[in-house]
Formats: structure tokens, C-alpha cells, sequence
């Protein structure tokens, strides 16, 4: 090719390969600032939720979430000006979310309530709750679903939806518990001998908080005994061991005094015809 005709190509398409040059390289340019928007915003968002001693699995998702829609919205603007049409580009891509989001929309609910799990923390690992139909021990809490490990030592997954559309009962969340014991004790037995018995046993617990103090009360007469409440109050760790050893040494407190614990019994009268 002589020079001649390179001559007339560049006159030909000069103009607007230059104008092509111009634009690919102002949207190269919203890119690149809209790029480096995006990495400053999204570390403020998480250096300030770290101050604020958020849970570092929400405090990722939300950096990220900031980069990209910020990169996003970058975007339309550059492919704009490199001449493409961003309207039909939105359309498609709203299409699009909207496929995505009827297909997932189970996975997309336990996403919205992993958020709230671990925004508000009504539980946290190594809490012992009741949500969903089960109980145990919280060993770790995803986006998408949370894990519970039972008092058998099974591995519990449970979709973070079925915990928040339930009562979530946390038996970790404060430092001290309320043991609740119901002892019946038979209608001819001393009712304070048995209240005695029964404060004996829990002074002589430490395990037993002083403050609040412990209450013990007739709590009903029930159809076959006196049935007596004792609630004393001890530290959240120590609540079933306390359980466990109340109940034992009040049965054989109340044998060796002679109070009797009634159990259900039915009288059967035979009478004799005369034939």
C-alpha cells in the first residue's frame, strides 16, 4: 500500500477513529474513578462498622454491597458516553433480577433474615437458644442458614427464615437463671417441716445466689398432693447442675425426715353379688 492510500484511509476514517479514541478513553477514565470511588467508600463503610464492633461476617457483606453498587452505578455512566445505549442494557438487566429473584426467593428470605440475625443479635455463638423447632448450642451464624449444636452432640442447620419467623429463646443472654422446682408432698405430711427441709438445702448451696433470694411457697393443692414451689436463683452456668442436685438430695432429705413425695394411685372396690 503506498503512502498515497494511507493518506485517504486517514482522511477517510481518521475523524473518527480519533472521536472513537476520545470516548473509549473518557469512559475508560469514569471507570477507573468510579473504581477507585468504590474502594474508598466501601473501606470508610467498614472501618467505621468495625469501630463500632460490628460482627465481621455483616461487616464484609456491607463493604462489598457498597463497592459494587457504587462500580454499578459508575458503569452506566461510561457506557453512556462510549456511545452505548444504557437504557436497553438497564431493561435487560432488571429482567434479569427479577428471574433471579422469583427463582431464589426462599434462598433470598433466609438471606434478608441472616442480615437481621446478625445485625440485631438476639443470639450469638456459644449461646444455648430454642428457635426454630430445636434447641442447642449456636456454633456459627451464616447469611443463609444457622447451626446448632444439641445437647446429644448433633449438628443442627437450620434456614435463617424458619429462626426469625419464630419466638427465639436465648438461655445464655443474661448472667443469672431462675431454677424452678415443683415438689408435691402428700396431705398428712408437715407442710413446715417440708419449707424447712427445703430452705435447709438451698442455704447450704453456694452455688445459690443470695440477691435475688430464693422463694419457697405452697404453689397449689392438686389432686393428689400439696404441691410446693422452690425457685432459688444461681449463675446461668451452673443452672442444670444445680437442677440435678436439688432434686436428688431433696428426695432423700425427705425420706430420712419421714415427708412423703405421693404418687399417683387409684382405688379399686370389688363388690359381691348374691346370685
Amino acid at each position: 500500500m503506498d503512502q498515497q492510500a494511507v493518506q485517504d484511509l486517514l482522511d477517510k476514517y481518521g475523524p473518527e477513529l480519533v472521536d472513537i479514541g476520545i470516548h473509549a478513553a473518557g469512559a475508560l477514565a469514569i471507570v477507573l474513578v468510579g473504581y477507585w470511588l468504590a474502594k474508598l467508600i466501601s473501606g470508610f463503610t467498614r472501618g467505621a462498622l468495625e469501630k463500632k464492633s460490628f460482627d465481621p461476617t455483616l461487616t464484609a457483606f456491607i463493604g462489598k454491597l457498597v463497592f459494587i453498587i457504587i462500580f454499578a452505578v459508575a458503569l452506566i455512566p461510561a457506557l453512556a458516553h462510549a456511545g452505548i445505549q444504557t437504557a436497553s442494557v438497564i431493561a435487560a438487566l432488571g429482567a434479569a433480577g427479577l428471574a433471579v429473584g422469583l427463582a431464589l426467593q426462599g434462598s433470598l428470605a433466609n438471606f434478608a433474615a441472616g442480615v437481621l440475625l446478625i445485625a440485631f443479635r438476639p443470639c450469638r455463638v456459644g449461646d444455648w437458644i430454642e428457635a426454630g423447632g430445636c434447641s442447642g448450642t449456636v456454633e456459627s451464624i451464616s447469611l443463609f442458614s444457622t447451626i446448632l449444636i444439641s445437647g446429644d452432640f448433633k449438628r443442627i442447620v437450620i434456614p435463617n427464615s424458619q429462626i426469625m419467623s419464630g419466638p427465639i429463646t436465648n438461655y445464655s443472654m443474661k448472667p443469672r437463671r431462675r431454677v424452678d422446682l415443683l415438689v408435691g408432698i402428700s396431705y398428712d405430711a408437715d407442710i413446715k417441716l417440708a419449707k424447712e427441709i427445703l430452705e435447709r438445702l438451698v442455704n447450704e448451696d453456694e452455688r445459690v445466689l443470695k440477691d435475688p433470694a430464693p422463694r419457697i411457697a405452697v404453689a397449689a393443692l392438686g389432686a393428689s398432693s400439696v404441691d410446693l414451689i422452690c425457685r432459688p436463683w444461681v449463675k446461668t452456668d451452673d443452672y442444670w447442675p444445680t437442677y440435678w442436685d436439688l432434686t436428688e438430695r431433696i428426695k432423700l432429705a425427705f425420706d430420712e425426715a419421714g415427708v412423703g413425695i405421693p404418687y399417683p394411685q387409684m382405688d379399686v372396690h370389688f363388690h359381691k353379688t348374691e346370685q
